[in-house]
């Protein structure tokens, strides 16, 4: 069954904790991403995983391979589950972050490539020179290149993943942000989907932010989502 990741989209790692505790035991996994880890750096992936969670670790790391290679150590010496980095740093910085990730055996977090994303349509990736590329066409050129240089998985909008995961070897993750319960606000997301519609069509992990967070009642609102997941 796919898991649901609540994004930690606060400013402090109290907000963080509070926020967690709030939502309950029925959630198990939160992301941490750049805005939340430039503020708290590695206390707030401590203080998370002392809660008994999960992390994925959103930070999307896009560097000269040995830089990526010594960051995704760090990160899994963290304890973290998931990382982030750019398809587009080339062949050579993914295979080092997949290294550096194998030397942690079974505990060894999954590195998960970003394509293109969800913030971005079709004038947003002319506007840096990829054209003649829809963002699908894109999401999957990068997704194939990234999973046959030793990703683990893929980060991308639950409109891509039906495609992707058939075409894909089996076992490849999909993470997908871009997440919304019928009726919710979209936000700055431009390609989202509901949490049927994206797991229906392969992804394994959900990320949801402020349809959570946000939400009057945030328990009830995980809750919804998690039935809904389980309800397939």
């Amino acid at each position: 069954m796919a898991e649901l990741i609540v994004a930690l989209d606060v400013q402090s790692r109290d907000e963080a904790v509070a926020k967690i505790k709030a939502i309950g035991p029925d959630v198990g996994f939160y992301k941490i991403g750049l805005e939340l880890f430039t503020a708290e750096g590695p206390d707030v992936v401590k203080a998370v995983r002392d809660l008994g969670k999960k992390v994925f670790l959103d930070l999307k790391f896009h560097d000269i391979p040995r830089t990526v290679e010594r960051a995704v150590k760090s990160g899994a010496k963290l304890g973290v589950d998931l990382m982030t980095i750019h398809s587009v740093g080339g062949k050579a910085m993914i295979r080092a972050a997949a290294d550096a990730a194998a030397e942690f055996g079974a505990s060894a977090p999954k590195i998960l490539a970003v394509t293109v994303l969800t913030s971005l349509d079709q004038s947003d990736l002319e506007d840096v020179g990829i054209v003649g590329r829809t963002p699908a066409d894109q999401v999957a050129a990068m997704a194939k290149f990234a999973i046959d240089n030793g990703a683990n998985g893929l980060v991308c909008s639950p409109k891509e993943v039906g495609a992707l995961s058939r075409s894909l070897k089996a076992g490849t993750l999909f993470i997908t942000p871009g997440v919304r319960p019928a009726g919710a606000a979209v936000g700055d997301q431009k390609r989202v989907a509901t949490p049927a519609d994206a797991v229906r069509d392969g992804s394994t992990h959900l990320v949801v932010g402020r349809p959570i967070l946000a939400a009057d009642d945030p328990p009830a609102a995980a809750r919804q989502i998690l039935a809904e997941i389980a309800g397939l």
